[in-house]
């Protein structure tokens, strides 16, 4: 296979996943199996940023409200809540860091990941039913998603905006909501690693791991335009529909992962 056509296929992956709440890290590290490819590390960050940075637009209203109503004490609260959750997911991650955690590239626990996950979407939306959720981001709120953050890093499959906006509904917040502040809260922490990791990769090596930069620019692009319209389209999608197809989805990825490792 050539490979822009590889890079290609990986930044869709990415674009697509990276905000859906199925795991991009798993979803990586399966298409590079199956594909017979090993892109390396600073090439995975540099496109997951790719499609972070894409998602922004996506927010006018509150871009807007940062901008220029910084001085209410509405958005002032809101966005003292974004850094108090990304403040608890950085002092976690530095910790790991300073450990020497390294995330596992096997299989085996992203696939238990992806089943317990879709376990869990599927039985949380069921029990939530009939139920009245509200949209105020209580402090609750905010440790679930700096502490559901840092589970996702430490667990392959277990999607970042997976487990956070499953904590928030949890706690009752509406999904709109758990989904804004989710993805809000993702963009500096994922922008934030990103920049950590490609400071450590260009320190080390001075200029990337042999990284074709051509390749690498191709695959940012495309993980960028495929986010875009995949978070334009879940942002729609949960004003009037549940989790509960990401869950099933999930689950029978999970199945089908454990059935091909023990078959």
């Amino acid at each position: 296979m050539p490979d822009w056509i590889a890079v290609v296929l990986l930044g869709i992956i990415e674009g697509i996943t990276e905000f859906l709440p199925v795991s991009s890290t798993g979803h990586l590290l399966l298409a590079e199996r199956v594909l017979g490819l090993k892109q390396s590390d600073l090439f995975i960050v540099v496109i997951q940023c790719g499609a972070v940075i894409a998602v922004l637009p996506l927010f006018p209203e509150r871009l807007r409200q940062f901008l220029f109503h910084w001085r209410e004490a509405a958005t002032r609260d809101y966005l003292f809540k974004i850094a108090v959750a990304f403040a608890i997911t950085g002092a976690g991650g530095l910790v790991l860091d300073k450990m020497g955690f390294s995330l596992p590239d096997q299989p085996l626990p992203v696939a238990v990941a992806l089943l317990v996950g879709g376990l869990m979407f599927v039985g949380i939306e069921l029990w939530l039913r009939g139920k009245t959720l509200r949209n105020d981001i209580t402090w609750n709120v905010v440790l679930a998603i700096g502490l559901g953050q840092l589970l996702a890093a430490v667990f392959p499959g277990t999607s970042r905006s997976g487990s956070t906006i499953l904590l928030a509904l949890m706690l009752g917040l509406s999904r709109p909501a758990a989904t804004e502040f989710s993805f809000l809260v993702g963009i500096p922490t994922m922008l934030a690693a990103g920049g950590l990791k490609i400071f450590k990769e260009l320190r080390q090596t001075g200029e990337g791991p042999g990284e074709n930069w051509g390749l690498l620019l191709l695959g940012t692009l495309v993980a960028a335009v495929v986010s875009f319209i995949a978070v334009k389209w879940l942002l729609r999608y949960v004003q009037t529909h549940t989790f509960i197809a990401f869950g099933w989805y999930r689950i029978g990825l999970g199945l089908v992962i454990l059935l091909l490792l023990f078959r």
